[in-house]
């Protein structure tokens, strides 16, 4: 039987490697697999003009993709309250379905560490809190993410990320213990998840962070760059 992978550390702790190699890894999507930003934050530039605001601050828009549609649009109409928001993230939901891969791409790096996975029979799968309805789609027009063992996307459960039971969801489809499995994130309801599922927990690097430090989130280990990615699974 593999052993199990290290004991999760206090603090994460940029280039630590897990003890052994993982049997799956799943990953967040936007701001881990793939740049989202540009896309998302021209949706937020459409629904500003239609709705006469002024244009938002792409730089603070982009910087909290990883939260959601309701934080970007708090951050592109800064003086909405939640009612508002509420009745514009719909239309903001529509404007981005039909532009979602104008220039959104993989990060660099992101094929090679899965072609470095597949090539090592480990599985890897996708748990975003993005609604079905945009993931797959989405996933379809990227083919390399097409090949994803498991999608549990934000409306597959009830629950959503932090709550452990997307992550448990993706384990129990793959049929692999959540102790012998690794996610990856660029936000701290990744790390909350997968640690509550007795995964470990490595955070993406390069995400969306919104300025926050990773390094008190709790996780395995902050890795850089997608290139790294490898060589903290393990796997180098």
């Amino acid at each position: 039987m593999s052993a199990p992978l290290a004991p999760m550390a206090d603090r994460a702790r940029s280039g630590t490697r897990l003890a052994c190699a993982p049997q799956a890894v799943l990953f967040d999507l936007d701001g881990t697999l793939i740049d989202s930003a540009p896309d998302l934050v021209a949706a937020v530039e459409a629904l500003c003009v239609e709705l006469g605001a002024p244009a938002p601050d792409a730089a603070a828009v982009r910087r909290v993709v990883s939260a959601g549609g309701r934080a970007m649009l708090r951050k592109g109409l800064p003086g909405a309250d939640d009612a508002m928001l509420d009745q514009w993230l719909p239309r903001f939901l529509d404007l981005y379905a039909v532009a979602m891969t104008h220039r959104t791409c993989l990060y660099d790096g992101i094929r090679e560490a899965l072609d470095a996975l597949v090539a090592r029979g480990i599985a890897w799968g996708i748990v975003t809190n993005k609604p079905g309805w945009l993931a797959q789609p989405l996933l379809a027009q990227l083919p390399l993410l097409a090949d994803s063992r498991v999608l549990v996307a934000g409306d597959t459960l009830p629950q959503r990320k932090p709550d452990p039971a997307p992550v448990l969801h993706a384990c129990a489809q793959l049929r692999i213990d959540p102790a012998r499995v690794v996610m990856v994130g660029d936000d701290l309801r990744d790390v909350r998840a997968g640690r509550a599922a007795g995964t470990a927990a490595l955070i993406a690097g390069w995400g969306y962070l919104d300025g926050d430090d990773p390094a008190t989130w709790g996780a395995d280990a902050i890795v850089a760059t997608p290139r790294q990615l490898v060589q903290a699974l393990g796997l180098a």
